[in-house]
C-alpha cells in the first residue's frame, strides 16, 4: 500500500489540530501550514517504503516541527533570528501534546481566525480552511466564492495575521463579545459544509461532528451567551436525524421517508432543553440560530411526516426571513408554505427567489412542489435539472430517480 493513502486520512482527520499546535508556538500561520505540507511529502516518501507509522499524527507533528525549525534557521541571517528560531525550539513540544493541550490550541486559532480587524467573511473562510481543514475549494463553494479568488482572500489575512503580529490566545472576557458572530458563523458553516458534501457521500460526518464539537467548546466557554446555546442545539436538533438520512447502501432518504427510530433521541433531548433554556433566556426574542433549532424541533417532535406541524414551520421561516434574510430560507419556506397553504401557494412564493439563487435545491424543491400539483412533466423536467447541479453522487441519483416516469413521489424539503 503506497503512503499517499493512510497519509490522506490523517491529514483529514488531524491536520488542522496540528497546525494549531504550531501556529500557536510559531506565531506563523502560513509557516505552520507550510510546515505540514512538507512533512506530508515526506511521509508520502517515507510511508511508502516503511508503512504508516503506529501513530501517524504524531509521526507527522514531529516532521513538521522539524521543518519549521529548518526554515526558520535557514533565514536566520543575523545571529538575533538564530537565537530566536533557538527559543522557538524550546518552545515546540518534541511530540505531539495530549488531547486536551491541543484543544486548547484549535481553541485560541479559531479566536484568531475571528479577530475583529479581518473582514467578517475573511474570518469565517480562515478558519473554515485552517481549523475545520476544507480546502480552498471546499471553503470558497461554502461561501460562494471562486477558488482562485478564495485563495488571494486567504494568503492576504494570513500575511496580516503575521504583520500585525495577531496574537495565538481566546481573548479575555471584554473582548469575547466582538468574536462570538464570527465564531458562531464559522461553526454553523462547518456543519452547513458536512451537508454540501461532493463526490459520492452524501454527508461529511467528520465535518458534522467537528461542528457538534466546536460548539460544545463554544458553550463550556460562554455559558452565558444565548448565540452559542441557540446555535448547539440547531447542531444537536439536525445531526439527530442524520442516521436515517441514508441508506444501507448509502443512498438519500429524504426527510419523508425516513425510519424515525433511527434519530437520535439522547441527541434530541439534549437538543430541546438547550433550546428552551436560550428562549426563556431570551423572553422569546430568538435569534437567527435559535428560530433555526425552532424549526428542526419541528421536525424531531412530530411522530411521522404527515403529522409536522407545518403551519408552525412555515411561521418561524416567516420570521426568520425578516431578521436573516437567505436564498436558501426562502427555498425551505416556499416548501413549508406549498405543505400549508398547497402547492401553487409553494410555486408562487418559489418563483420570487433570486435567480442567482436557483441551484439544485430550488430546482429540486419546484420538482416536488410541481408532482404535488399534478404537474407531473414539469415536475420531471425540474428534476432533471436539479439531478445536473446536485454535488453529491446520492443526492444526483435519488434526483435522477425522480426525474424518471414512475419514479418516487416524495422528496422532503425542508430540514435535513
Amino acid at each position: 500500500m503506497s503512503g499517499a493513502e493512510p497519509l490522506a486520512e490523517v491529514i483529514r482527520v488531524e491536520g488542522s489540530r496540528i497546525v494549531a499546535v504550531l501556529a500557536r508556538s510559531l506565531g506563523d500561520l502560513t509557516l505552520a501550514e507550510d510546515a505540514l505540507q512538507d512533512a506530508a511529502v515526506a511521509a508520502v516518501e517515507v510511508w511508502g517504503r516503511t508503512g504508516a507509522p503506529a501513530d501517524p499524527a504524531a509521526w507527522l507533528y514531529v516532521a513538521a516541527r522539524r521543518k519549521a525549525l529548518d526554515v526558520l534557521r535557514r533565514e536566520s541571517e543575523r545571529p538575533r533570528r538564530e537565537r530566536d528560531a533557538t527559543a522557538l525550539a524550546d518552545q515546540l513540544a518534541p511530540e505531539l501534546p495530549p488531547p486536551a493541550v491541543v484543544q486548547d490550541d484549535q481553541l485560541r486559532l479559531l479566536f484568531t481566525c475571528c479577530h475583529p480587524s479581518l473582514e467578517l467573511d475573511t474570518q469565517v473562510a480562515l478558519a473554515l480552511r485552517n481549523l475545520c481543514g476544507l480546502t480552498t475549494a471546499e471553503v470558497g463553494r461554502v461561501l460562494l466564492v471562486g477558488e482562485a479568488a478564495m485563495s488571494k482572500r486567504l494568503t492576504r489575512a494570513k500575511r496580516k495575521i503575521t504583520v500585525a503580529r495577531i496574537p495565538f490566545r481566546v481573548p479575555g472576557p471584554e473582548e469575547l463579545p466582538d468574536r462570538v458572530a464570527a465564531v458562531a458563523a464559522v461553526v454553523h458553516l462547518v456543519y452547513t459544509a458536512g451537508h454540501e458534501a461532493s463526490g459520492q457521500d452524501l454527508v461529511r460526518a467528520d465535518l458534522c461532528e467537528e461542528a457538534i464539537r466546536l460548539g460544545r467548546m463554544l458553550t463550556d466557554l460562554l455559558p452565558g451567551q444565548l448565540v452559542a446555546q441557540g446555535l448547539l442545539a440547531l447542531l444537536l436538533l439536525t445531526d439527530a436525524r442524520r442516521p436515517a438520512r441514508t441508506d444501507a447502501t448509502g443512498e438519500l432518504v429524504p426527510l419523508a421517508d425516513q425510519d424515525r427510530t433511527r434519530w437520535d433521541r439522547a441527541m434530541i433531548a439534549e437538543g430541546l432543553a438547550l433550546l428552551d433554556r436560550s428562549l426563556e433566556a431570551s423572553e422569546g426574542l430568538a435569534d437567527p440560530y435559535q428560530l433555526q433549532a425552532a424549526i428542526s424541533a419541528c421536525h424531531d417532535r412530530a411522530p411521522s411526516f404527515a403529522r409536522t406541524d407545518w403551519a408552525e414551520i412555515a411561521r418561524l421561516y416567516r420570521f426568520l426571513a425578516e431578521i436573516h434574510p437567505n436564498p436558501m430560507v426562502d427555498i425551505n419556506a416556499s416548501v413549508a408554505t406549498g405543505y400549508v397553504e398547497g402547492p401553487a401557494a409553494g410555486l408562487a412564493a418559489l418563483d420570487g427567489v433570486a435567480e442567482s439563487a436557483r441551484g439544485h435545491a430550488w430546482h429540486a424543491a419546484r420538482g416536488d412542489l410541481l408532482e404535488r400539483a399534478g404537474r407531473h412533466d414539469d415536475a420531471r423536467a425540474a428534476f432533471t435539472r436539479a439531478s445536473a447541479l446536485a454535488p453529491s453522487g446520492p443526492e444526483r441519483r435519488h434526483l435522477e430517480g425522480r426525474a424518471a416516469p414512475g419514479g418516487p413521489t416524495r422528496g422532503g424539503r425542508p430540514g435535513r
